[in-house]
């Protein structure tokens, strides 16, 4: 099981050559095999950044270290893709076992910050029904997020029409901010994701 998890993932191994070109980090391809001693590969440090919440306030990777971080990008206004995996994370976020929920804090960058703003975020967030504790929808200015997207790799182009093409990439972040997997597309097994998010935990407990 390769640390880029996906069903898309063979279909796509050219494109995503130049998803890995733009990360700045080394990714190697360490399987990880399952097993209660078996941990996930450490792919390099998660890149840092500080954005706005929902709420207004500034948010920042660092400020929720000591937790498992999920890291995606999404924007409001997409009709399909991005409702879908906001849905999918929502749902695996309520179904964690209540001693891990608490240990885990979901963010949803987006890649179109010119329309999600941070009202636009809050209704966004409410309508899908996540824990506001446990989940921040970031935005920030058009610089901000564009170095964000370089950093994890998201390509991001924004149409005439108005939607944005982008990269479906979703990492997970141990307590230490160490990225540790990630998974492309939205097609992703929920079960996989949820025993990956709990191996990130019990290993931080183990500690």
């Amino acid at each position: 099981m390769e640390h880029l998890k996906s069903i898309e993932w063979r279909r796509t191994i050219l494109g995503m050559a130049a998803i890995f070109l733009a990360i700045a980090m080394p990714l190697s391809a360490v399987a990880h095999k399952p097993g209660k001693d078996a941990r996930l590969p450490k792919i390099g440090q998660a890149p840092e950044f500080t954005l706005t919440a929902q709420n207004g306030v500034r948010s920042s990777l660092r400020a929720h270290l000591g937790n498992v971080v999920v890291v995606t990008f999404i924007f409001t206004s997409c009709t399909d893709t991005c409702p879908a995996l906001t849905a999918k994370l929502s749902s695996i976020q309520k179904r964690l076992p209540p001693e891990v929920k608490n240990k885990v804090f979901f963010t949803a960058i987006t890649v179109d910050p010119q329309r999600d703003t941070p009202e636009v975020l809050a209704r966004y967030a409410e309508a899908h029904g996540v824990d506001p504790n446990h989940w921040a929808f970031l935005t920030g200015t058009t610089q901000e997020i564009g170095e964000v997207t370089r950093r994890y790799g998201i390509y991001a182009k924004k149409q005439e029409k108005g939607d944005v093409d982008h990269t479906f990439l979703t990492s997970l972040i141990d307590r230490n901010g160490t990225l540790r997997v990630q998974y492309l597309g939205v097609r992703f097994s929920p079960k996989e994701f949820t025993e990956d998010i709990i191996s990130l935990v019990r290993e931080a407990g183990s500690r």
